[in-house]
């Protein structure tokens, strides 16, 4: 076993080889998820609708990377020694418990905002005990796909804030003032959602997993997820069940996701005679951004659940 003045020794070197691995790689790309910024607050966020909503409140005075890569599932997201060095260091690290349990496990819960905290979260799916068993471990018992509500984000975007100018009384003014323009812009696109879903043939939003939850909460329609989790196979009671209801309420489009295998999807969608469209959940960096990748959704929705003008 390791004396106290050994590991001390061992973890110094471990944040040491991760330091040079990031100086090698180009440090103080938000990208590659170094938080070096030349003495700003370095801020770490888990995954990318945390990661836009950090660079948005925090500006040019915090400096903000991601966990996550590009292309990465979040749940699958597994933490090397240049992550934990990151974590290690960062004055603030936004995630969201029950998203992604190797960051639940390694934050500092005194220098980490859950972002779940700051608003009203919806309990998560009652079905599909077999995902939970074979998929990924959810240790919290509400639905972690808040981001996908931009009433709650843009609460969420005024809490950060706060959190930023606490930890940075320098730049408190500049924290809050783009957080209140973030919450605003966010405000915007909801209203643009409330409209725009406001007169829809049918209201039933069929998923290839249930990640829409707050999205159809914020906006009256009935989220019907084939799993809770995108990886795992549903029992063919599930898919019966969801392929009656698809053909009761002459359901148009199954959702899939640009993360997801589309397969099962694709079978439900031959079963009921209907096509597939993806339904971005914004767990990946979009091609664009946040906003515009939501606006994108609501393109897509408007034309699966036939929403007039």
């Amino acid at each position: 076993m390791m004396s106290g003045l050994s590991r001390s020794y061992a973890v110094g070197l471990l944040a040491g080889a991760a330091l040079l691995t990031a100086t090698a790689c180009g440090a103080g790309s938000a990208e590659t998820g170094s938080a070096a910024g030349g003495g700003k607050p370095a801020v770490v966020a888990a995954f990318y609708p945390l990661q836009w909503l950090s660079q948005q409140v925090g500006g040019p005075d915090a400096a903000v990377s991601v966990l996550t890569a590009p292309g990465v599932e979040p749940h699958d997201l597994e933490l090397g020694a240049h992550q934990m060095a990151e974590l290690g260091e960062a004055t603030l690290t936004v995630y969201i418990k029950g998203v992604q349990p190797a960051v639940d496990d390694a934050v500092d819960p005194e220098r980490a905002f859950d972002a779940a905290t700051a608003v009203t979260t919806l309990p998560a799916g009652d079905h599909g005990a077999e995902a939970g068993e074979e998929g990924h471990d959810h240790e919290v018992s509400y639905d972690p796909h808040l981001w996908l509500d931009p009433s709650r984000l843009a609460t969420v975007a005024v809490k950060l804030g706060e959190r930023l100018a606490a930890a940075d009384p320098a730049h408190a003014q500049g924290y809050k003032d783009r957080a209140a323009a973030t919450a605003a812009s966010l405000g915007t696109l909801d209203k643009e959602f409330a409209q725009g879903l406001t007169t829809c043939r049918t209201r039933s939003l069929v998923t290839a997993h249930e990640a829409f939850g707050y999205l159809s909460d914020r906006y009256h329609l009935k989220q019907v997820g084939i799993t809770l989790d995108p990886e795992a196979e549903p029992s063919p009671a599930r898919l019966a069940e969801v392929a009656k209801l698809a053909k009761d309420e002459k359901v148009t489009t199954i959702f899939t996701e640009s993360l997801a295998n589309p397969k099962v999807a694709q079978v439900l969608a031959d079963e009921v005679g209907a096509r597939t469209a993806v339904l971005d959940p914004l767990e990946s960096k979009p091609s664009g951004d946040y906003l515009s990748a939501m606006r994108g959704n609501l393109t897509t929705l408007r034309t699966a659940l036939g929403c007039g003008a």
